[in-house]
């Protein structure tokens, strides 16, 4: 935990990402049947929040010079495996019975985690680049997400066009934000943020925006491209 935070920001940032957690479980509990895949990730996520928690909490994440850094390789390099996992194998048990109106509203939890990352430089733990006043506009896909829900769903009819372009939209932002932030860690390939660089991130519980949320928020936007793309509109 970082001294310098506000204990505000840690409890904002600890409830957005039970309520990135809650989000996603919701877009299959109603839908997806009971096996192997919902039950695996039912027990992987718990899992992963408290690993990654204790990871954090015992310097593992912090120790710099490594290439790629650390949070690359023992943070967001096994949630992309998973990711990848349940593309490969679980597509149709599990991936086609997400809740799109669901994996659409999830994105709103990107506004409290933008208020985080400028807290966060506030506080000196992250630079400008990374927020809202620098280089970030993540917070655009947070803020448009309950209008891509309405016009998207609107009257009983599903607009997949206009929600494909949405998504395409909302992950190009992702991208630009998850780059600039690897590229602004401490390691041989820093290219962003030596004033200031980004170390927060490697902090418990800030660990979890690149070990939980990003992840899920990945996993929404091509779990519903890849729904609209084959014409499934529920």
């Amino acid at each position: 935990m970082i001294e310098s935070v506000p204990f505000y920001v840690i409890v904002v940032f600890v409830l957005t990402t039970l309520l990135t957690i809650w989000l996603f479980l919701q877009t299959f509990t109603k839908t997806v049947i009971r096996g192997f895949a919902r039950n695996l990730l039912t027990f992987l996520i718990p899992f992963w929040l408290v690993l990654t928690a204790f990871m954090a909490m015992n310097g593992v994440y912090q120790q710099s010079g490594s290439l790629p850094p650390r949070v690359v390789t023992l943070g967001v390099l096994p949630a992309l495996l998973v990711i990848v996992t349940y593309f490969i194998f679980f597509r149709y048990e599990f991936i086609e019975r997400l809740s799109l109106k669901t994996l659409t509203i999830l994105h709103v939890i990107r506004i409290p985690v933008e208020l985080t990352l400028l807290w966060l430089f506030q506080a000196g733990q992250v630079p400008l680049i990374m927020t809202f006043e620098g280089r970030n506009f993540d917070i655009l896909s947070g803020l448009t997400a309950p209008l891509a829900l309405w016009l998207g769903f609107r009257g009983g009819r599903v607009s997949r066009t206009l929600l494909i372009l949405w998504n395409l939209f909302a992950l190009a932002l992702l991208a630009n934000i998850v780059i600039t932030a690897i590229l602004s860690f401490p390691s041989p390939m820093q290219r962003f943020g030596f004033e200031q660089p980004n170390v927060g991130i490697t902090y418990f519980p800030f660990i979890w925006l690149a070990t939980i949320i990003v992840p899920i928020v990945l996993f929404a936007h091509l779990a519903s491209l890849w729904k609209l793309l084959r014409g499934q509109t529920s």
